[in-house]
């Protein structure tokens, strides 16, 4: 089971949104992921070492399926 691909549940570890739930919505190298977190919902670059990795895995193109996980309102993602 690969750990880092997109869609994969992770929680940020260190940064702003530390302790946050993160959706993997894109793999950028083998050190660098695109994320979406609860508190900034706009995609941004994040490290996979601050990342710990869950085994929840969804569809990080349904905007319901991102809302329910991060806890917040579908109209709120971009």
């Amino acid at each position: 089971m690969p750990l880092i691909e997109t869609g994969r549940v992770c929680i940020k570890r260190f940064g702003r949104d530390a302790g946050d739930k993160a959706v993997v919505t894109k793999v950028v190298d083998a050190n660098f992921v695109n994320v979406v977190t609860s508190r900034r919902p706009k995609e941004r670059k994040c490290n996979v070492k601050h990342l710990e990795f869950l085994s929840e895995k969804i569809d990080e193109k349904s905007k319901d399926q991102l809302a329910k996980v991060l806890e917040i309102e579908a109209t709120k993602l971009k």
